[in-house]
């Protein structure tokens, strides 16, 4: 008899262990544990939307959000760390748009299972919901994409914003004071949006596939644009160490007339005045050459589920929620992240609270997408420290050091 109850009282005991440690979607009652390691988003949306998703699981999960750094390489370091020792901790996780090939090929984020994918298929945008995917399955459900616009002061720009980078700067430097570019040179992924961008609009491609080179004379008019700004009048003098949230700042203080950066910029103004928010006017992003077409950059989060999670199937639907329409809304008016999903671009309130809506979509859907290749990391560093400070290299010099880098870059065995 004894023997029987110390039994039971053992397998009770293993049993409450079990349901402490969270040990899985079969384990006790309750809702699933999930943490959500994210973006530390300034304004809270994503937070909040796991705050919103918790209550509307009825009790069948419930989201702890888990911030990271704010600076995109930094997200990347921790993540990988932890997926790399197979933590089973990363339930949910925030990605960059260009990390879906690296951590699929990896096998540290799951695929989507076919019927959620379809459903999310149908809701977004095919440029936000291509990011998600490698080798036609989807990895990561697109929370919000990004793209820049060319942002101006109307108290200094008179007539029509110029449409050209060449005319920008022109522009900028006949002003009479503040007429700087606000732009991020500082040698880190926003490098590498620039060039990406400036090369796609030229009529280029970084890469031919996920491994090969396509270095060219686009390459080299991209490197030539970036010296020229370097060099004039036009650019900020801390131009090798600026990011966006710097970018924006200098903006705010009035020591700029233009700005090429992400919407985040425009609820932010609101908090120094409205009359400041009022002064401000937007362009589409800058052509290489007038009347080519203009492949603007494409950047955002999409939410992936970590390989490693005990909860797949709760961390799934839960991801699907994260990036429901009212959360989309939600980051779009408080933190100016662009939605994915179609439908809400129809929205008549959203397009009055986000009234450059119809820009944004044309730009993200005509998007010069960043390479797809599992090496991306490599080839980001490479590409980002070869061109800052900016105007290091330009020209023919440009293009041969390009070369030499992005094929170095594709053959290195190692994640840095």
């Amino acid at each position: 008899m004894r023997r029987v109850i110390a039994g039971t009282v053992t397998a009770a005991l293993a049993a409450l262990a079990l349901a402490a440690c969270g040990g899985g979607e079969k384990a006790g009652s309750g809702p699933v544990a999930l943490q959500f390691w994210a973006y530390n988003e300034p304004s809270g949306a994503f937070r909040s939307a796991a705050e919103r998703c918790t209550a509307q699981s009825e009790g069948r999960y419930k989201i702890s959000f888990q911030p990271l750094a704010n600076d995109a390489d930094t997200q990347r370091q921790s993540l990988v760390r932890r997926l790399a020792a197979k933590d089973s901790s990363i339930d949910i996780m925030s990605m960059d748009v260009v990390w879906t090939s690296e951590f699929a090929e990896a096998g540290w984020v799951a695929p989507f299972p076919d019927d959620l994918a379809a459903k999310v298929k149908k809701e977004s945008l095919e440029g936000p919901y291509d990011t998600g995917t490698y080798e036609d399955k989807l990895y990561a459900v697109p929370a919000n994409s990004n793209t820049q616009l060319l942002w101006y002061r109307k108290s200094m720009v008179k007539g029509e914003p110029p449409k050209t980078w060449d005319a920008l700067i022109d522009a900028a430097e006949k002003l009479p004071k503040a007429g700087r570019i606000e732009i991020q040179g500082a040698a880190y992924e926003g490098m590498m949006v620039w060039f990406n961008a400036l090369v796609a609009s030229a009529g280029g491609t970084i890469l031919k596939g996920p491994q090969e080179s396509n270095i060219d004379a686009t390459a080299e008019r991209a490197a030539d644009i970036i010296a020229r700004l370097a060099e004039s009048k036009a650019a900020d003098p801390s131009l090798s160490s600026q990011k966006e949230d710097q970018n924006r700042i200098a903006f705010e203080s009035g020591s700029a007339a233009f700005q090429i950066n992400y919407p985040f910029i425009y609820p932010s103004a609101a908090a120094v005045g409205k009359d400041f928010q009022k002064d401000i006017g937007w362009a589409p992003y800058p052509a290489v050459e007038d009347g080519k077409p203009v492949r603007a950059p494409i950047g955002g989060f999409n939410f992936g589920v970590g390989a490693y999670s005990k909860n797949p199937k709760a961390a799934f639907d839960a991801a699907v929620c994260l990036r429901n329409e009212e959360n989309q809304k939600v980051a779009a008016a408080e933190g100016g992240l662009p939605p994915t999903i179609a439908a809400v671009y129809d929205d008549e309130k959203f397009q009055k609270d986000y009234p450059f809506a119809d820009l944004i979509r044309k730009q993200i859907e005509s998007a010069g997408v960043r390479p797809e290749t599992p090496a991306y990391a490599d080839l980001s560093l490479a590409i980002a420290t070869t061109l800052s400070p900016p105007g290091r290299v330009k020209g023919k010099a440009a293009l041969e050091e390009l070369k030499q880098k992005v094929e170095d870059a594709l053959t290195s065995k190692g994640l840095l």
